[in-house]
């Protein structure tokens, strides 16, 4: 069965649970919602395409949709950013000291939000065009 606009769906609801995050102040969790909506977005081009998608790198799904499309270089440098996010945003081991909410800011949580904005975009691009 081919879910890509379940798949999009939850990528743009990740989109928009980082930005009430970085409202809230949770700016670690709205940097992993972050790397989430861009995750699933490119998740959702695969399932359109009747690939299977494994891992939560976004890079690294990138990377592989870059063997059938052309990816733009800074929407993969963004998604290398983004993946940084997936673990360290979580666990309170994950750092030399601190816990994770006290260790990002509002300026990082945006920044991700906006690369993950722009995959997001991308891939609903693509996904009109397969």
């Amino acid at each position: 069965m081919e879910r890509s606009k379940d798949w999009l769906d939850e990528a743009k609801g990740d989109l928009k649970h980082a930005r009430s995050d970085v409202r809230g102040g949770f700016y670690n969790w709205a940097c992993f919602s972050a790397q989430q909506g861009a995750e699933k977005a490119v998740k959702a081009v695969f399932q359109k395409m009747g690939a299977e998608a494994w891992g939560h790198s976004a890079a690294d799904l990138l990377k592989e949709l870059a063997k059938k499309h052309s990816i733009p270089e800074e929407l993969l440098e963004g998604a290398l950013e983004l993946d940084k996010a997936y673990i360290p945003t979580r666990y309170p081991n994950a750092h030399p000291s601190s816990s994770p909410r006290r260790l990002y800011t509002e300026g990082e949580a945006k920044r991700l939000i906006g690369y993950a904005k722009r995959i997001v975009k991308f891939c609903s691009g693509l996904l009109s065009k397969i």
